[in-house]
């Protein structure tokens, strides 16, 4: 009959060293009895006693060369096939651990926790629609089964059925509020319905019930990002780095939730942690890009991009990035160079043709940039200070009538857009509409006085000329 040595029992508890010593040995004196060829019963005990110590290990190669020895002992053991099935199915041979599971269910085809391993294999395949039909066959057999219940919310959630899992979270802490895994994916899944409150109270009771858990406070600190509550975020990420502190993704995300609230240096500091665990993270050389820029580090800014677009030569965003650092140093040349490699992954980005048509003014290249601006009006057709730049551009050229309509769109998006009124006004006098151009002056001039201190270098030779005339007096 078995029983516990009481006088080492809370000794083991509290030196797992000693018990693991313990258990290893206990482990040997199974291996010497195999050796030995011991009777029937002590083989078999031997032998499941190895293979889940295995198991527990991680030594999976190990644990399936004693699991095929289990077998080869009791081949009608359906027990047996489940666990060489579980070895195969965490050494990622899938379609092995199903024929396991397959030969399990010929010897025991009323045994639902079958159908749960061959569930959990099936969705680790990506065959997640056959993994849920196998939850919902051991339902069949046991409907109160709440491991086949919790790992078909699993798979409906890998399917973004997002609601239907929740349905079935729901239940599972209704059943039982101290179910922590239930509560774990309960927030996931309300975080990707967008309903934030609830799933930040979801993370706040599974971290009472496992306080130690890195990703709880790494998926809390993800939810109080998306509410705009960043300093709250930032003590998440703290504590989630305190727990595992070569979280990378959570030193990334810290680093935004800093950039967020404009402590830039921070942020730096949060990205340089984030590349010591790995110098490739291309979204960290990029927003440690985009900080330095804010800080007007723009020779570490374009450092950084250039770290990015090592890692991945078709990261648009830092060619544009790096571009724009080129324009604030105003090397047009370099800036225009990286808007133009940055369009070669990205040919819809409205701000992008709106930097290379800026750049392209800059450099002197009107008419290409006559054309970058006609494309940013196609690619956001609701841009009022696109409009006008485009009008003010076609106007430069001498296309008065295009230029016209432009500024005239630019107005009427934006209806106090005092620099659109102005240019209008040099259009107009230009084609010898003067009425109209005085008009568009004085709505100009009373939405920004500062407008008349140009008025004499932009409209040179008119103070003759009665309307204007009038206009200045005024």
């Amino acid at each position: 009959m078995s029983h516990f040595d009481s006088d080492n029992f809370d000794d083991e508890l509290d030196n797992p060293a000693a018990h693991s010593h313990k258990r290893q040995d206990d482990i040997e004196r199974y291996k010497d009895i195999l050796k030995k060829g011991g009777n029937g019963i002590r083989t078999i005990e031997a032998l499941e006693e190895i293979v889940d110590f295995y198991f527990e290990q991680e030594k999976f190669e190990e644990a399936l060369q004693f699991a095929n020895q289990l077998i080869e002992f009791v081949p009608y053991s359906a027990e047996a096939w489940i666990r060489k099935g579980m070895i195969l199915n965490n050494m990622f041979k899938y379609d092995d651990a199903i024929e396991c599971y397959d030969h399990a269910l010929s010897l025991n085809p009323v045994d639902g926790e079958i159908y749960i391993n061959r569930g959990i294999t099936l969705d680790n395949a990506n065959r997640t629609e056959e993994a849920l039909e196998n939850f919902d066959k051991a339902l069949e057999i046991d409907p109160t089964n709440d491991e086949a219940l919790f790992n078909k919310g699993i798979s409906l959630e890998k399917i973004e059925k997002y609601q239907d899992a929740v349905e079935i979270f729901e239940f599972l802490v209704k059943e039982d509020p101290s179910n922590k895994d239930a509560l774990f994916e309960l927030g996931f899944c309300y975080d990707f319905l967008d309903r934030l409150e609830e799933s930040l109270k979801c993370y706040d009771a599974h971290i009472n019930l496992d306080p130690y858990n890195h990703n709880a406070w790494y998926n809390r600190g993800i939810v109080l990002n998306r509410i705009g509550e960043f300093e709250r975020a930032i003590d998440s990420y703290d504590m989630c780095i305190a727990i595992k502190e070569d979280f990378g993704a959570a030193w990334y995300n810290k680093g935004n939730a800093y950039a967020n609230v404009g402590k830039f240096q921070e942020a730096i500091e949060c990205y340089s942690q984030t590349l010591r665990y790995d110098s490739k993270d291309v979204p960290a050389w990029h927003n440690m890009g985009n900080a330095y820029e804010e800080l007007g580090n723009y020779s570490e800014a374009i450092k950084c991009f250039g770290q990015a677009i090592k890692q991945d030569h078709t990261h648009y965003e830092s060619f544009f990035g790096r571009g724009s650092c080129y324009d604030l140093l105003e090397q047009y040349k370099k800036a225009l160079n990286d808007y133009n490699r940055a369009l070669e992954y990205c040919k819809d980005y409205a701000d992008l043709w709106y930097a290379k048509a800026d750049a392209e003014y800059n450099l002197g290249k009107y008419k290409d940039s006559l054309s970058s601006y006609k494309m940013v009006v196609q690619l956001d057709a609701n841009n009022s200070e696109a409009w006008f730049d485009y009008g003010d551009t076609l106007f430069e050229l001498g296309y008065l009538k295009e230029s016209l309509k432009a500024l005239n769109r630019s107005i009427e998006l934006n209806s106090k857009y005092a620099e659109a009124y102005y240019t209008r006004a040099k259009v107009l006098f230009v084609m010898k509409r003067m009425l109209d151009a005085v008009d568009a002056l004085k709505t100009a001039f009373s939405l920004n006085l500062d407008l008349r201190k140009r008025f004499n270098e932009d409209f040179l030779g008119i103070k003759s000329i009665k309307e204007f005339a009038s206009l200045l007096q005024r």
